[in-house]
């Protein structure tokens, strides 16, 4: 028998226990991830989003938040908001480009389509517009949001989404 070099990956939903440690998830992939695209003041204000881990948490709780494990450890999460919106999605820096990020993007495309919705819209960071723009998301708009007194800039992106045959979901890119 040989080692797995990366045990395999798990979807399952939120549990309010996760709460303290989504918010470390979600804290250092700013942190760590995103110092190309925006300074110093930018990723604090960002970050501090999840400060009150009461206020995280119910707002995690109010959409539909799954979390990506490894050997059962929580190392990213994702959140649909409404059936046609990823509110957030992220995943520890430990763990970037191993798969849990395209994982739980896939899920939420899944289950977006099976509920009905047409189209899934991202507000993705400068960091995220990449990984969105290689699963099918076309950039529809460019914004600029205030987060405690600083400016920092998305890109809002949507991929179309299908109904297979059968009710099987599937996706496809947007015009």
């Amino acid at each position: 028998m040989s080692a797995q070099a990366h045990p395999k990956l798990a979807l399952r939903p939120m549990l309010p226990a996760d709460v303290p440690l989504l918010a470390e998830i979600f804290r250092a992939g700013i942190e760590e991830l995103t110092g190309e695209d925006y300074d110093e003041a930018q990723r604090e204000a960002w970050s501090a989003e999840a400060e009150d881990q009461e206020q995280f948490g119910a707002r995690l709780a109010g959409e539909l938040t799954l979390v990506a494990t490894r050997s059962g450890a929580p190392i990213g999460f994702a959140a649909l908001a409404g059936n046609k919106r990823i509110d957030m999605l992220y995943v520890h820096p430990a763990a970037a480009g191993q798969e849990a990020g395209a994982m739980l993007c896939d899920a939420l495309e899944k289950l977006a389509a099976a509920r009905g919705s047409k189209e899934l819209t991202v507000e993705a960071s400068d960091t995220a517009r990449g990984f969105f723009e290689r699963r099918g998301f076309c950039a529809q708009s460019r914004n600029t949001v205030s987060l405690r007194g600083e400016w920092l800039a998305n890109t809002t992106m949507v991929k179309r989404l299908e109904a297979a045959p059968g009710g099987a979901a599937s996706t496809r890119s947007a015009p």
